[in-house]
């Protein structure tokens, strides 16, 4: 999206550029969770005078290949500095071998490199691909964990929630290393509560409409649910649409779970018809601009951090801490947020980031 590119650098002199940055952003262009991850990092871009530039894959895996390529090609003038870069697709090692070849260093965002067969291809960072400097992703198996407790907690409070309650999990993209982490978090859950029964996962893509029609036939073949966990709202929202056309109420009849901080999904908390929600994670590519402004600036974060980082990024809400991120941060504003209190070059004494969504929403506001 090169309008994206200019309409940021008119936001400053040239003189004022620190360095330039490309997010290869793997949702849709109006996808409500992808489209929060690009305005809160356009808010730390125009903190830290960084000029970003965000290209939307909309869930084409097979697009990351020819827009890495488009960047490598580009004259040298014309080429960011560097390039945040999702896994989502499994179409990180690829991209590495397109980017590192043309000099371009490379931080992994949300979704690093963990499968065993992508390994072999990729190797660690900084080994095969010298410019693949490491990775930032969401220690996501908290949200899972989190989310699922609060859901089974809440069955308590029915009269059905007494005995076996069986529940079933909608989960996002097979492929990423997100969607098996919030899993894990969420047969965690599953495993301690003792008297919940797992009876199905399925994988959704973080589609509506694909949940919608598994929620369907799951339903048929599950009709004792009283749970859905889910690990996004767009997957928790079909699930819905589903029940309620089989007479059902959400937030009643079945209880749902959701990770996201969209509007929708807040809304659907304090209304009851989601009885679980969980977010944060939308900001790390706001701190993934924080780590490579650092970097930039000679703060490498991998001697104290490590090359491969997962941070704790997720809030569990509740109505009244829905209220207060909306208050603080609705419709995207994000602006009010220092991000250069995060930097370790703009503050050397810190020694390790601290990259919990809590700390921003205990903002005065």
């Amino acid at each position: 999206m090169q309008a994206c590119w200019l309409a940021c650098a008119l936001l400053f002199p040239l003189s004022g550029w620190c360095l330039s940055v490309t997010f290869i952003n793997p949702g849709k262009s109006n996808e409500a969770y992808w489209v929060t991850v690009s305005q809160a990092m356009q808010a730390a871009a125009f903190k830290l005078g960084i000029a970003l530039e965000v290209t939307y894959l909309e869930h084409d895996h097979a697009k990351a290949l020819e827009v890495a390529r488009d960047i490598a090609k580009r004259p040298q003038a014309r080429r960011p500095d560097y390039v945040l870069l999702d896994n989502e697709g499994g179409y990180g090692p690829a991209c590495l071998r397109i980017l590192d070849g043309a000099g371009i260093p490379v931080l992994m965002v949300f979704n690093g490199i963990s499968d065993l067969s992508q390994r072999k291809l990729s190797g660690a960072p900084r080994e095969r691909y010298k410019l693949w400097l490491g990775t930032l992703e969401p220690r996501a198996d908290d949200a899972g964990y989190a989310t699922a407790k609060a859901l089974i907690r809440k069955a308590r409070t029915n009269s059905w929630g007494r005995g076996t309650v069986h529940m079933l999990a909608i989960n996002g993209d097979r492929l990423s290393a997100s969607s098996y982490l919030l899993a894990q978090g969420m047969r965690r859950a599953v495993a301690e509560a003792g008297d919940v029964v797992l009876d199905q996962e399925v994988f959704s893509g973080f589609s509506r409409d694909k949940a919608a029609e598994q929620m369907q036939w799951m339903l048929k073949r599950h009709p004792q649910t009283r749970l859905v966990w889910t690990a996004n709202d767009d997957a928790a929202f079909g699930a819905m649409e589903t029940v309620r056309s089989q007479g059902l109420k959400p937030g009643q009849d079945l209880l749902f779970s959701g990770i996201s901080t969209s509007a929708q999904a807040l809304d659907a908390l304090r209304s009851g018809e989601l009885s679980a929600v969980a977010g944060g994670h939308f900001m790390l590519g706001a701190w993934a601009l924080v780590v490579v402004y650092d970097h930039h600036n000679g703060r490498d974060f991998a001697p104290l951090e490590g090359l491969e980082m997962t941070q704790p990024m997720f809030s569990l809400f509740d109505p009244a801490l829905s209220e207060r991120f909306v208050k603080l941060f609705g419709e995207g504003r994000f602006d009010a947020i220092d991000f250069k209190q995060f930097s370790k070059f703009q503050n050397p004494q810190i020694k390790r980031y601290n990259f919990e969504f809590q700390q921003l929403l205990n903002t005065k506001g």
